[in-house]
């Protein structure tokens, strides 16, 4: 093999990777636009919960139970009104996430020792948020449920009960960036890696180069390789500047090894290169390579636990998620991000890159050689 003409190809690619302007923001801009929008915009923190309330009773009682809930960081009662059309008007109108009513007895009957139902209607049209809402609604009744005990009975009432003290690992605070965070430092690698390389070969055929390519005396490896280095390189300086700004600009923190992150970054761009070069061979125009990528980009992004658990899928999708290299290369990243832990326990999910990186490139590059004889 001649390291000369591999040089030179690289050479080559580079110059005309750079020098088109939808290249250039591909590569530079559009990872850390990704990267803010899903920093900021993508989480599950829900920290402003607007509410309205309809009292009937207008008591001490039920403007403690009020009291409760705005003393809440999360809760905010942005309405009161005085009827149950009012409250359904600003459920359907989406201006309150919820709304509770507080009946006429409220009162009478808290004051008698016995259970007051009090209504909560809850917008349900974003079931993972619903339920948090409803868990945040339940512990705040709770808290007023103790303090009302407490009036209504001042005795000294000791008896056993269990003390739970909590401790979150990896995530104190539960923030949804350490999730989001890392997770999409893989999928920026994927799609950049699937998309250049998708239309890598393409533009060779389409600027009438190809056939100049074939008649020197290039190798067939040696054209495969000068045209994978700079997509490795292009990677994983996308990887690591996007890794910096994890840490530096959302405060993530890095736990973990340099080294082995690099590793299965390696591991995992056998399978999305192998994938792109495989469009490149079934493709004819850069058009139709993009769109062949992205048919293989949102299956990938969906099988691979980066929003939703994987364990929630069915039995059968669970199976299909074990051919998807993004699930193992994110299970990757989050524990070197998060816990530090080191390849005892991660060997698994390397195994299981290095098996489908191999077959995936394999077969990319014996289909590529058809069509280059």
């Amino acid at each position: 093999m001649s390291w000369l003409r591999v040089r030179e190809l690289v050479r080559k690619e580079f110059i005309q990777l750079l020098s088109d302007r939808r290249n250039r923001a591909m590569m530079f801009i559009v990872p850390f636009i990704q990267m803010l929008i899903f920093g900021y915009v993508v989480n599950y923190d829900i920290k402003n919960i607007r509410v309205a309330v309809l009292d009937y009773s207008k008591t001490y009682e039920s403007r403690a139970l009020i009291d409760s809930f705005e003393g809440s960081r999360i809760f905010h009662i942005t309405n009161n009104v005085n009827n149950e059309e009012q409250m359904t008007e600003l459920l359907l109108r989406g201006k309150i996430d919820m709304g509770f009513k507080i009946g006429h007895d409220f009162a009478p009957v808290i004051r008698k020792g016995q259970t007051a139902p009090v209504q909560f209607l809850v917008d349900g049209s974003m079931s993972n948020m619903t339920a948090v809402r409803v868990a945040y609604t339940a512990s705040v009744l709770d808290k007023f449920n103790r303090e009302e005990l407490r009036r209504l009975y001042p005795l000294n009432m000791s008896y056993g009960k269990v003390d739970a003290r909590i401790r979150t690992w990896y995530n104190p605070n539960l923030d949804s960036q350490y999730f989001f965070v890392p997770g999409i430092v893989a999928v920026l690698v994927m799609v950049t890696t699937f998309i250049l390389t998708a239309i890598a070969i393409i533009r060779e055929k389409e600027d009438g180069t190809m056939e100049q390519l074939i008649v020197t005396p290039l190798k067939s490896y040696e054209f495969i390789i000068g045209k994978t280095i700079p997509y490795i390189i292009i990677a994983l300086g996308q990887l690591f500047a996007v890794i910096g700004v994890a840490i530096y600009w959302f405060e993530i923190p890095f736990k973990g090894s340099v080294f082995l992150l690099f590793v299965a970054t390696c591991l995992f761009l056998l399978s999305t290169m192998g994938i792109g070069l495989y469009i490149s061979t079934i493709s004819s125009t850069k058009q139709q390579a993009m769109m062949t990528a992205f048919f293989f980009i949102l299956p990938f992004f969906m099988l691979s636990g980066f929003v939703f658990p994987i364990s929630n899928m069915p039995e059968v999708v669970q199976w299909l998620t074990y051919l998807n290299p993004l699930r193992f290369f994110l299970v990757i990243l989050r524990n070197v991000f998060l816990k530090g832990v080191g390849f005892d326990v991660l060997w698994p999910q390397y195994l299981a890159l290095t098996i489908l990186g191999t077959i995936v490139f394999t077969g990319a590059i014996s289909r590529f050689k058809k069509r280059l004889d």
